[in-house]
């Protein structure tokens, strides 16, 4: 296109997806509809409602004297005002830090010293993480306290704050490419990676869910912490369409009266929240007629999951696949899984993804390789740290560590991580491969396959198993994995334990600690 036709200008639309246009649009559209229900404190809010609190909070905060683009951290778990804060800043063009209220004070200190926050939000439950950070951060200006619980003399009450705010929208220009929030990775092999999500990372959030098909008629059960990407992802999705969304802190027996009382249409879950709700004694009495569709995400999903929550839960079960980094990649509705069971589907609309052989070049349908991906919702680096970003994001495209096939029809699948290959003697096993197997046996509730050094065969293929019943034993699984294996990939180390897995918010399972756990290193 020729300067002439352009006008020597950047070539763009006038108008701007930004993150505070969502719930703005949502209070005209839906002004009267409940929009949140927060299941921990039993209120309710019309999405009017809460486009008023977030305008008065978003208001606080500049007279507070934050301006754009400011930093704002937030620690709180899944209630109202974690999506009232979302929106605020998104409006007031602050920059946030939702910060994982697992991690310990030290690393919130850590990072917010790192991302430069001026403020700190926390829910009272976290008083204890947020003095510490108070008494090591003295150059943080501000301190608000959501809840009734004593006020500490150096924070400000998060219910005064909005009482003196103003509710009409703040007029304050936001742009597409302006920073929205401070993401932190899962950790799966140690301390987060964080990355810079834009508002247009976020609100063209739309795609990712499409094939789910949200409606005003639908009931969201948002029981992700939504400190990470995929609990702000469906409380913004819900907002897009005017669904009702149902914000709760997950415990299973909770989680299953909840879906009954508010009569929960979508539910989005990790494999081991269903795996813990099946197992609760009550999932046999409950009413979980209204549920339309169970939504999976963040680890893999067993077939044999899989066909007992299309069993005993809803016959409709869907999945997605991504990285936070790139956003939702592919999504597998019920008919896609009449045509490929085991898949994770295909692509959503504006994603694209890419099987990459070892040498770079593209692999043909049906050839494994590593999984790379890359969407409008898909970011471009991480906070400083160049050496993960130029290992990551390479050639224009997010590189997964992810190891899969696409074939003939575009359908994805998942065949483990790169990293969670063993190789024992020359030979590769696929960890997800053999969980499959040991996921097979009755009584088995979540299981884990790595590899551990082996002084003969380089590595040995190693299972962590969490058993509901003590008939399950190590003779047990390995007998299963031999009914379904070849001899080399049945794991020579097997651990049977009762406590759960450790595992990231998004449901991974943090397997650099089992490695550390379970290495016998000689004695000195």
């Amino acid at each position: 296109m020729s300067d002439a036709a352009t006008g020597n200008a950047t070539v763009r639309s006038l108008g701007k997806m930004v993150v505070g246009s969502v719930l703005a649009t949502a209070s005209r559209r839906f002004r009267d509809d409940e929009a949140l229900f927060c299941a921990g404190t039993g209120r309710r809010f019309t999405f009017g409602e809460t486009n008023r609190r977030c305008n008065r909070l978003a208001h606080a905060l500049a007279r507070l004297g934050l301006r754009k683009p400011d930093v704002v951290a937030f620690l709180c778990n899944n209630r109202a005002e974690i999506a009232e804060t979302y929106f605020a800043l998104a409006k007031a063009g602050l920059i946030g830090i939702p910060l994982n209220y697992r991690l310990a004070p030290s690393e919130i200190i850590k990072l917010m010293t790192a991302m430069g926050a001026q403020a700190l939000i926390f829910a009272d439950r976290f008083s204890a993480a947020a003095a510490q950070a108070h008494e090591a951060l003295p150059g943080v200006r501000h301190w608000v306290a959501i809840g009734e619980a004593a006020l500490p003399t150096w924070a400000l009450r998060y219910e005064d704050l909005l009482a003196g705010g103003e509710e009409t929208e703040p007029e304050v220009e936001v742009e597409e490419a302006d920073a929205f929030y401070f993401n932190l990775t899962s950790g799966t092999t140690g301390v987060p990676k964080s990355y810079l999500l834009t508002h247009y990372n976020n609100a063209t959030i739309w795609p990712n869910f499409g094939p789910f098909e949200p409606s005003r008629r639908d009931v969201v059960l948002t029981a992700f912490p939504a400190f990470g990407r995929i609990g702000f992802g469906w409380i913004s999705t819900a907002a897009m369409h005017g669904a009702r969304n149902v914000l709760m802190d997950f415990t299973p027996d909770e989680a299953l009266r909840v879906v009954e009382a508010e009569r929960v249409t979508m539910v989005n879950l990790v494999p081991t929240m269903a795996t813990m709700m099946l197992a609760e004694p009550s999932v046999r009495s409950r009413n979980l007629s209204s549920v339309r569709t169970v939504i999976f995400a963040g680890a893999p999903l067993p077939a044999s999951l899989r066909e007992r929550v299309a069993t005993e839960v809803c016959p409709r079960v869907s999945e997605y696949y991504g990285m936070q980094e790139t956003g939702v990649l592919t999504a597998s509705t019920p008919e896609d899984r009449v045509r490929r069971p085991d898949s994770v589907g295909l692509p959503v609309c504006f994603a694209e993804v890419r099987i990459e052989r070892p040498d770079g070049t593209s692999a043909a349908p049906g050839e494994l390789g590593e999984i790379l991906g890359r969407s409008p919702s898909s970011v471009t680096g991480y906070f400083d740290n160049p050496a993960k970003t130029a290992e990551t994001f390479r050639g224009g495209w997010v590189h997964t560590g992810d190891l899969g096939l696409v074939d003939e029809e575009g359908y994805l699948f998942i065949q483990g991580r790169a990293k969670d290959m063993v190789i024992t003697g020359g030979q590769n096993v696929h960890a997800a491969e053999v969980e499959e197997a040991i996921l097979r046996l009755d009584g088995i509730v979540e299981c884990a396959v790595f590899g551990l050094p082996d002084e003969f065969w380089g590595e040995r293929v190693a299972a962590v198993v969490v058993a509901t019943t003590a008939v399950v034993s190590a003779a047990a699984v390995e007998a299963a994995c031999r009914e379904h294996l070849a001899g080399f990939k049945v794991p020579r180390t097997i651990v049977l334990q009762d406590e759960p897995l450790p595992r990231t918010p998004t449901g991974k399972v943090q397997k650099f600690l089992l490695v550390e756990r379970h290495t016998v290193r000689p004695s000195r």
